[in-house]
């Protein structure tokens, strides 16, 4: 490791080319990388490190996709209440706002996250997108009024805004190759448990009108959680190294992935930093540069998700099924069984289908299922029909979802954008997702209530379509490759 260790020193010293590096460079690497692949001078394959190793790491980051499931799915059932006992009951506006300031709020979030995660590392980050959730969760639970439970939700969703990407990359830097699929999956199960936990918080809240406030005050807890576990955890080894932070990212990585691999890791690590300076990373470069190609297809990615229209579904499903004339309460419990379904089928797929088979596959079921939603609104269906349709197709909806378009697009970007840039990159395409999702929050009833169903579902179902031909045409196969890998590959298909 000291040889691994002296090379990466002394080339860093060195003035060297930024973008192409020197023969000396690359055959410091070469020689140190054969080193690595015998370490016993046997020539044999040590095979893949375990990953018993960085699961409690990645699980303690997952209760940001806990907290983030739960504040998209708290106000589903409770929204109601929620009305009549802040005095906004049928003002459809009023309610969009109680949902889509979270979502405004995670916007600001999401524009800072980069600067956050990049200025003091992704444990500190994950700590500090937790202190304004507990601070915007008692607020919203202990408000009088509106104005309380819109900046409530606004500061929640500042939170919101800086864990997903956050926990994006810190899952894709402390992940084996092998299973960093599956582990990005599994931030969306913990998705998933959350919007389904905070249906069944709300259940009450039909016959207990005050119980909305329980279901705030619940979401405090798992975020206490995430802020002191998070000291336990380990960082990023990929930020120690862009810190210069060597000695500490040899560690890391001895205890993420075990001795046998460090020199390994270390070295794909020198051979994709290039000499690069860590704080060199600028938004031209993502929106001119060669790194204009990787944000394009994360931000059209995000938003063909949002224009799908799922986060509709999961903020007024009670809605849609109130209209339907569905029990809510059963119905949305459904839903989030799809969900936690579609999201256990593609952690066991994501390493082995890849990621463009499942983003391909999910969004076809998506639009397949919008059009049978779009055809029992229509004079086609009989009573019967209507009901089998509309919800049969929603829950269809959820499942495609969750299968792909669901966990697959910030996974894929944490692994195609560069290291130097990649925090950078997710907030900026995070930050389109997020104006996206506002949007939809704030106007899907009105929509809803002007358009009508059916030509609803049609527009939600063209941008799945949409989606289909993009993904076929621009997004590459990351399955098995690390992230070193990935990312010189990119560079050179760009020169």
């Amino acid at each position: 490791m000291d040889s691994v260790r002296r090379t990466y020193t002394i080339m860093r010293g060195r003035h060297i080319d930024k973008r192409v590096p020197s023969k000396e460079f690359l055959s410091a690497l070469d020689k140190a990388e054969t080193a690595v692949r015998l370490p016993t001078g046997t020539g044999k394959d040590i095979g893949n490190p375990s990953w018993k190793r960085s699961l409690p790491h990645v699980l303690v980051a997952s209760l940001t996709s806990l907290l983030f499931g739960y504040h998209l799915g708290v106000v589903n059932e409770t929204l109601e209440s929620i009305s009549i006992d802040l005095g906004f009951s049928a003002n459809t506006i009023a309610e969009g706002l109680v949902v889509s300031m979270c979502l405004g709020g995670a916007f600001i979030g999401s524009l800072f996250s980069g600067l956050v995660a990049d200025g003091v590392g992704r444990r500190r980050a994950f700590q500090l997108s937790a202190l304004p959730m507990i601070v915007g969760a008692s607020l919203s639970a202990s408000t009088e009024n509106l104005e309380g439970m819109l900046l409530g939700r606004f500061l929640v969703g500042i939170g919101m805004g800086i864990g997903p990407s956050v926990t994006a990359l810190y899952v894709t830097e402390v992940s084996p190759a092998y299973v960093r699929g599956t582990y990005g999956s599994s931030t969306q199960i913990a998705t998933c448990l959350g919007l389904l936990g905070s249906l069944f918080a709300g259940i009450p809240a039909k016959e207990n009108l005050g119980w909305w406030r329980i279901c705030f005050w619940i979401s405090t807890v798992p975020a206490a959680m995430l802020a002191v576990f998070m000291e336990l955890c380990v960082e990023s080894p990929q930020w120690l190294f862009k810190r210069g932070r060597t000695v500490e990212a040899e560690a890391v990585f001895e205890k993420l992935l075990g001795g046998a691999y460090v020199k390994a890791a270390m070295t794909e690590l020198m051979k994709s930093d290039r000499g690069d300076d860590a704080d060199s990373a600028k938004l031209s470069e993502l929106l001119f540069g060669r790194s204009f190609r990787v944000v394009f297809i994360g931000s059209t990615l995000f938003a063909l998700q949002q224009l799908s229209g799922i986060n509709a579904v999961f903020y007024f499903s009670s809605t849609v099924f109130k209209k339907a004339g569905v029990p809510s309460a059963s119905a949305n419990i459904c839903v989030g069984v799809c969900n936690l379904l579609g999201s256990t089928v593609a952690v066991v797929l994501m390493d082995k289908l890849g990621r463009k088979v499942l983003l391909i596959g999910s969004f076809a079921g998506m639009a397949v299922s919008l059009g049978l939603q779009a055809i029992a609104y229509t004079s086609l269906s009989s009573p019967f029909g209507t009901l089998f349709l509309s919800v049969g197709g929603m829950l269809l909806f959820v499942l495609s979802f969750a299968t792909g378009a669901g966990p697959v697009p910030s996974l894929l970007l944490s692994e195609i954008c560069p290291g130097r840039l990649r925090a950078t990159a997710l907030a900026v395409c995070l930050a389109v997702h997020w104006v996206i999702n506002f949007f939809v929050g704030l106007l899907f009833l009105r929509m809803l209530e002007q358009l009508g169903s059916a030509l609803l579902n049609t527009i939600f179902g063209f941008f799945c379509v949409v989606a289909v031909i993009f993904v076929q045409k621009n997004v590459i196969e990351t399955k098995g490759k690390s992230l070193q890998e990935i990312e010189i590959s990119l560079l050179s298909s760009t020169q």
